[in-house]
C-alpha cells in the first residue's frame, strides 16, 4: 500500500483488486467505512443493501487486498470489527488488456455511483442549507484544450491545493466549518485529424 499521494489515500494498480472493487456493495461497503469509520458487518448491513452474512464475506474480500482490515478498538469482541485502510482510494491501470478491462469495469461502477449525487443532494441537502452555504454550491461543465502532460499537472496542481482540506480532521476544522463534497470527472475526448480549434467551436462551453 502506498499513502505518498497528497491525500493519503490508498493506491490500486492490481487487476484483481480492481476488480474486487468493481461491485457496488464492496463500493458502498468501503466507502461508508472511510465516511463514518469502523463497523461491523451487522452494523453495515442496512446501509449497504445486503445481509450481514453477505456483508462479512464483502469485508473479507476487500480485507484480501489490503483496502479494510480489523479494527481493534472495539469494546466488544462479540463481533468482528472492521476500518477502511485509508480515507480514501484511487487506482491506476497497468498498460495490459487485463488492467485496462479491470479498470474501466470499476470506473463504470464508480460513474454509476455517483451519477445520481448531484440529483439526491438538490432534493434532501440543498434545501436545508442557509443562503450562503446554497449560493457557494454549483456546477461548472467547462471545455478546454490541453496536452496529457498539461493534464496531468493540472490535476496535480489541484490536489496539491484541496489536499490540506482533505487530510484536516473535523475535530480540528475552525468555527463554522462542514463536510463538502467534490465531484470532479476529468473525460479526455479522442483526438481527430482536426485541428482542435477553440474549446467553444463547436458547442457552447460553460464555467
Amino acid at each position: 500500500m502506498s499513502l505518498k499521494n497528497p491525500y493519503g489515500d490508498f493506491e490500486i494498480t492490481e487487476p484483481q483488486a480492481l476488480r474486487a472493487l468493481a461491485h457496488p456493495v464492496r463500493l458502498a461497503i468501503l466507502e461508508h467505512l472511510q465516511r463514518h469509520g469502523p463497523a461491523t458487518a451487522t452494523g453495515l448491513s442496512p446501509h449497504v443493501g445486503a445481509t450481514p452474512s453477505v456483508v462479512s464475506w464483502h469485508l473479507r474480500h476487500l480485507a484480501t487486498f489490503g483496502l479494510v482490515t480489523d479494527w481493534e478498538g472495539a469494546t466488544s469482541k462479540r463481533e468482528r470489527w472492521w476500518q477502511a485502510a485509508a480515507r480514501g482510494f484511487r487506482f491506476t491501470a497497468t498498460d495490459s488488456v487485463e488492467g485496462q478491462s479491470a479498470s474501466q469495469q470499476l470506473r463504470g461502477e464508480m460513474f454509476a455511483r455517483s451519477a445520481d449525487a448531484p440529483q439526491q443532494w438538490l432534493l434532501s441537502e440543498e434545501p436545508r442549507l442557509d443562503p450562503e452555504w446554497r449560493a457557494l454550491a454549483g456546477i461548472a461543465d467547462t471545455r478546454f484544450v490541453a496536452t496529457a502532460d498539461e493534464l496531468r499537472q493540472l490535476e496535480e496542481s489541484i490536489e496539491e491545493l484541496i489536499a490540506p482540506y482533505v487530510r484536516r480532521k473535523e475535530t480540528s476544522a475552525p468555527d463554522g466549518a462542514r463536510i463538502v463534497r467534490m465531484l470532479r470527472y476529468l473525460l479526455p475526448e479522442p483526438g481527430d485529424d482536426d485541428s482542435p480549434g477553440e474549446p467553444g467551436d463547436d458547442a457552447p462551453a460553460t464555467s
